[in-house]
């Protein structure tokens, strides 16, 4: 599976972290890999993964209604640093 998501990062902070639980937030083009990148998530951690299927519009609508060790958000654009 080559999404271009970084997930090998994320299983490196969810491992190094001893995160017992997680989130990730997907926009729609991606939510069909959705059950690939949870067992790839899950096959390399400890971790309990959940999926978030509400609406996404953006880094800045994170879901509050969740107690998780970890959100992930993963979208289509690149985040630019300078």
């Amino acid at each position: 599976m080559n999404l271009g998501l970084n997930i090998g990062k994320v299983i490196e902070h969810i491992n190094s972290r001893k995160v017992n639980s997680v989130l990730i937030q997907l926009p729609d083009g991606l939510k069909p890999k959705a059950k690939e990148i949870v067992d790839r998530l899950e096959s390399e951690t400890k971790a309990k993964i959940y999926t978030y299927l509400g609406t996404c519009y953006g880094a800045c609508d994170i879901p509050t209604d969740v107690q998780v060790d970890l959100i992930v958000q993963w979208g289509h654009s690149s985040w630019i640093y300078q």
